[in-house]
């Protein structure tokens, strides 16, 4: 079996139990499981590698809010959606995505705090819990999305976190999804914007994991 050609066939907009299923013949559902959840796993420690703040001064970072999913019945049961924080630097193309619970001061903040420089000129929409930005450090420029696309005065929108969101939720699988996994999800649609190109992706993604399985170091039991 050519997994190579396998793991470039499964991109991840396509990557589902079902397509592993028909493309990794011959394996038990035990492995398919197995190899799945390798993958999140070097994904998500390729993201955890590159966190970092970004912006800084003379930079911009537009940050949102957006809820992947929605709530509705599906087989008797409620089935909710979860709600992401994002930020984008404009002049790097920086990213990050952080799944939250809630979408209050606190945790907002301490998420901007965590990732994003001080100095940075922000723009988000006119949601409250963002109205302390400036005593923070940050420059805040804010669009009234009920009124305006792009502020007629300061000119600012948020454009580009909103192609950034429809980009991420084609790539987040929509049935099948469980939130123990979500933050697996959230680093594979970062990976995948950050390598367009499937063989770069595969280059990149043989590299991550060599990095993270040494076959010169002997793995901990």
């Amino acid at each position: 079996m050519n997994y190579n050609h396998c793991f470039v066939r499964l991109q991840y907009n396509q990557f589902s139990y079902k397509s592993a299923r028909e493309e990794l013949t011959g394996l038990s559902d035990h492995s398919i499981c197995d190899w799945a959840s390798f993958c999140r796993e070097v994904l998500v420690e390729w993201c955890v590698k590159r966190e970092g703040k970004i912006g800084g001064p003379g930079k911009i970072v537009e940050i949102d809010e957006s809820k992947f999913g929605r709530r509705k019945y599906n087989v008797g049961r409620l089935v909710e959606g979860q709600w992401v924080f994002g930020g984008i630097c404009r002049q790097t193309r920086a990213v990050f995505l952080v799944p939250v619970e809630k979408r209050d001061r606190e945790t907002l903040l301490n998420v901007i705090k965590e990732r994003v420089e001080p100095g940075t000129t922000i723009i988000s929409d006119c949601w409250r819990a963002y109205n302390c930005l400036e005593e923070e450090g940050y420059r805040h420029l804010t669009v009234n999305h009920s009124i305006n696309f792009v502020d007629p005065n300061t000119h600012a929108h948020t454009n580009t976190i909103e192609r950034l969101w429809r980009e991420a939720k084609r790539k987040v699988p929509l049935f099948g999804r469980r939130k123990k996994h979500f933050v697996g999800y959230l680093a594979k649609t970062m990976f995948v914007m950050t390598f367009p190109n499937s063989n770069e992706r595969f280059h990149h993604f043989l590299v991550e994991a060599a990095a993270l399985y040494n076959p010169q170091q002997p793995q901990q039991s």
